[in-house]
């Protein structure tokens, strides 16, 4: 599809299911195509996945002509035990933003890019600073003098 970047290999943070959770949040009345793009999956993966999601009750919709009005259970809390007790609308509140939210969230990571470092140490915007690993044990800080 036009638009649409190149399939990411390798490990992520965030389980399939989360995305399109996470997009069906951003838009209730979204299409499975539209999911399957903006997730990188296929169409047939998407229903797969919302098959499990309101199978689990954690998603359920209602047919609306030739649409779709997918309903989350933001109060159902997420299966990992890691995470027992954490309702599904504490994980969208950190993956859903509106447009305005995502450019001002863009904005901070610009200017936290551009911070002048701590200590007072004296670079020019964009500069990396010198960090020196830690030998393990070790609690100085990176940047400190070493015996």
């Amino acid at each position: 599809m036009d638009g649409v970047p190149e399939p990411h290999t390798g490990w992520t943070f965030l389980t399939n299911h989360a995305r399109v959770l996470a997009t069906i949040a951003d838009n209730p009345n979204v299409r499975i195509r539209q999911i399957a793009a903006h997730c990188r999956l296929t169409e047939r993966a998407v229903q797969k996945i919302i098959s499990d999601l309101e199978r689990d009750g954690y998603l359920s919709h209602v047919r609306e002509g030739r649409t779709n009005t997918y309903q989350i259970e933001p109060d159902k809390v997420l299966r990992h035990p890691a995470e027992a007790g954490l309702p599904v609308a504490a994980l969208l509140s950190l993956l859903v933003q509106d447009e305005a939210d995502r450019s001002a969230a863009s904005d901070q990571l610009r200017a936290a890019r551009r911070r002048t470092p701590v200590d007072g140490d004296e670079r020019p915007p964009g500069a990396v600073a010198d960090v020196t690993p830690l030998a393990r044990g070790s609690a100085t800080r990176p940047g400190a003098q070493h015996p």
